[in-house]
């Protein structure tokens, strides 16, 4: 009868154990939940990355607070319950870690709008913490992982969980004897973080493909190509080889359209027209707008349109629009201007050639 007492007490505190984390979990965030409505700067996540680990946290707790009421089990099950439990406390503790790190860098993104238009200040800061919080959460799993081995109380284990910080650097050496390329593109993303070749959301030409940088993960860079593709680069190839980075220092860009027309269109005429064309257009920066003479050829003339405009993305498409209208204007007020092949025929010549002798 006391042992059967014993047991229901036990099953009655674990039960409590099991309401009491839940209630205490759904109180703490159903706060932080009321708070972040009402007060917009407060949107962290932290419901969205601390949520599960709090949980998880708040259960074992609870349930290592109650493991002792438990009765003795056989085969020294008790101590292995009680291992299983810190072991498991120690993982979730990892998982808060994570989620937390996830939340800083979600609180200080906020300050840093990307889709600013001058966003050179939020694509650095974006870029650097993306690389940052990888490097962290690796840091974090390392740790977690010494961590379970030093809630052992064997010394042996306690041993192995104290040398396995200390031998991190040898494995990473070893790692990067038996992998160059992976241990090059690390390396690459620390120099891409505080050098700055590239950053998120920069406009860039690789390989003769225009895109944007979409994500730049610790082996490699992705590309979100204008049509929607994705180009796939590796973090070295940023520092190997040469590329265009179009926005680099600011995303104000020039760009040109070239006409090709017959010598005997009226230039001015043609820029003042450039200049109708241009200035009331809503995609022009009010900077940079004019037309001059840039080669010729024995048949040609060619002449370049400079305008330009706040993005390369704008740019393209008031360039696009500056070739329609252009051609448009010659086309009706000067179509004979368009390139033309002419052709002279010589009446001695003609006559010579229709004489029946020179006939095969």
């Amino acid at each position: 009868m006391h042992l059967r007492h014993r047991w229901f007490l036990a099953v009655f505190l674990v039960c409590a154990a099991i309401v009491l984390s839940n209630v205490v979990h759904y109180i703490v965030f159903r706060l932080i939940r009321r708070k972040e409505a009402q007060t917009a700067t407060l949107g962290w996540g932290l419901q969205q990355y601390l949520g599960r680990p709090a949980r998880v946290i708040f259960l074992l707790t609870c349930l290592m607070a109650v493991l002792p009421s438990l009765p003795e089990l056989p085969f020294n099950l008790n101590a292995v319950l009680r291992q299983g439990f810190i072991m498991a406390i120690v993982a979730a503790m990892g998982w808060f870690a994570i989620g937390f790190v996830y939340v800083l860098q979600q609180a200080t993104l906020r300050r840093y709008d990307i889709t600013a238009e001058d966003n050179i200040q939020a694509r650095r800061v974006h870029t650097q913490l993306q690389l940052i919080r990888r490097l962290v959460i690796g840091f974090i799993v390392i740790l977690t992982a010494g961590a379970l081995l030093w809630s052992f109380d064997d010394p042996r284990i306690w041993h192995y969980g104290s040398g396995l910080l200390a031998s991190a650097g040898v494995a990473s050496l070893i790692l990067a004897t038996a992998a160059k390329s992976t241990a090059a593109n690390i390396l690459a993303g620390l120099q891409i973080a505080f050098t700055e070749p590239i950053r998120i959301d920069d406009v860039v030409v690789v390989q003769g493909e225009w895109g944007r940088i979409e994500e730049i993960n610790s082996a490699y860079v992705v590309i979100k190509i204008w049509d929607l593709r994705r180009l796939i680069v590796p973090l070295s190839y940023f520092i190997e080889n040469s590329f265009q980075n179009w926005s680099r220092e600011a995303t104000d860009i020039m760009g040109t359209a070239f006409l090709y027309v017959d010598y005997s269109i009226p230039v001015e005429i043609l820029r003042a027209q450039l200049d109708a064309i241009v200035h009331p257009h809503p995609l022009w920066d009010g900077k940079v707008c004019g037309l001059q003479v840039t080669n010729l050829s024995e048949r040609t003339m060619e002449l370049r349109c400079l305008m330009s405009s706040h993005n390369s993305s704008r740019n393209f498409d008031l360039r696009c629009d500056v070739r329609e209208q252009m051609t448009a204007f010659i086309r009706e007020n000067y179509p004979d201007a368009f390139p033309q092949t002419r052709f002279s025929a010589l009446p001695q010549a003609m006559a010579a050639a229709a004489q029946p002798g020179d006939r095969p």
